[in-house]
């Protein structure tokens, strides 16, 4: 986990902050896990076909958003898959524009950001897609058993206030406009702009699902990524009791359990991305004179160490390379991007394609750890 929230972040250095948080959730109801299901099975029953579908829309997501840039530009783009106890499985996403594409103004964020609820008379499905996907609970006083109340407030901080225009950068975050209206009927609930939960009117009116979009303006949202959703697997306490037995072990009788959905279960059985870069973040080790690690298996210490003694790494080799090839001097955070290592002759190579999409990332060197191994 710390490794990939540090490739993102060398992407953040090269190309920006995030200016796009997307939440793109699994819908049961898609026609396509509907009309997969076989007689009385309902969507429950197949979590295969629910992960197959979910897979697909999220490439169709991707496709729509980087190629045919209902954005805008994209330079970069991160994703992570989120799988929880309750609920469906989600993916997080976030998008950095290029300049001519950067959300500036608040008519920027208005032209694709909405939080409001939709005229039904004008367009009926949209307002049916609206209140089933992006209504939040009801919850507080409507709702006090709603799943996000804590100590009596929401902790999402639902209902909203209304706003009649747009403001950007308030407190690192954006608020939306919330003009105030009539209250709608949404089952047993009457609700208004204060309780919709931000979206693209695009992307909602094509994919059918829950689909937040948030507008970013710090990078606490990379940290959200890596932090929060990689923050440990799930667990389950299971208490194992024998009937008529006299002596317990009340330390043996808990075991902490891995709990995996069977969503989760399926995604990993398809070897289907957990996470994914739009660009190869190339990690380059750094060490002192002769001490680069070196691996070995139990009894065969020795011919690692000459093995190593003869073969260069890929700081060493960095530095034959400025030195034999004057055309050669990039920094060594730069070089994956113009030239690419050899293993196999363990030396650096002109790279003939894809330098795009490739980004260099030193890791972080503790100078007193050196220092004091080199006062010895």
């Amino acid at each position: 986990m710390q490794q990939n929230y540090q490739d993102a972040m060398a992407m953040v250095r090269k190309f920006g902050k995030p200016n796009l948080f997307l939440t793109f959730t699994c819908n049961p109801s898609w026609s396509e896990i509907l009309n997969s299901m076989e007689g009385v099975q309902r969507p429950e029953d197949r979590p295969d076909i629910i992960v197959r579908v979910f897979n697909m829309k999220l490439k169709e997501l991707l496709e729509d958003i980087c190629k045919h840039e209902i954005f805008g530009t994209v330079l970069v783009y991160i994703y992570i898959i989120e799988f929880q106890k309750r609920g469906l499985h989600h993916a997080h996403i976030l998008l950095t524009l290029d300049s001519e594409s950067k959300i500036r103004t608040k008519d920027d964020i208005d032209k694709f950001v909405s939080a409001k609820l939709p005229d039904p008379c004008t367009d009926l499905r949209f307002f049916q897609i609206v209140t089933k996907c992006m209504v939040h609970g009801p919850c507080g006083t409507i709702n006090i058993n709603s799943p996000c109340m804590r100590d009596g407030q929401c902790c999402k901080s639902f209902p909203k206030q209304f706003k009649d225009d747009t403001e950007e950068n308030v407190n690192e975050y954006s608020i939306y406009r919330r003009r105030s209206t009539e209250p709608v009927q949404v089952g047993k609930y009457s609700i208004d702009n204060r309780w919709v939960v931000p979206y693209n009117p695009w992307l909602l009116k094509k994919f059918n699902a829950h689909i937040n979009v948030e507008v970013c303006v710090s990078v606490k949202s990379v940290k959200y990524l890596y932090k929060y959703v990689y923050k440990g697997h799930n667990a389950a306490s299971v208490k194992i009791q024998k009937e008529d037995a006299l002596d317990h072990d009340e330390i043996l009788s808990f075991v902490e359990g891995r709990y995996v959905s069977a969503l989760e279960a399926i995604w990993r059985l398809n070897e289907f991305n957990l996470s994914h870069k739009s660009h190869t973040v190339v990690r380059l080790a750094v060490h002192l004179p002769q001490q680069q690690p070196i691996v070995f298996q139990d009894g065969q210490e020795a011919q690692a160490i000459e093995r190593a003694a003869l073969r260069k790494t890929r700081l060493t080799s960095w530095f034959e390379l400025n030195k034999n090839d004057p055309s050669a001097h990039i920094s060594y955070s730069d070089i994956p991007q113009y030239y690419v290592f050899d293993k196999s002759t363990t030396n650096w190579k002109k790279r003939q394609r894809g330098r795009q999409n490739v980004i260099g990332r030193l890791p972080v060197v503790r100078i007193l750890r050196y220092s004091f191994s080199e006062s010895l």
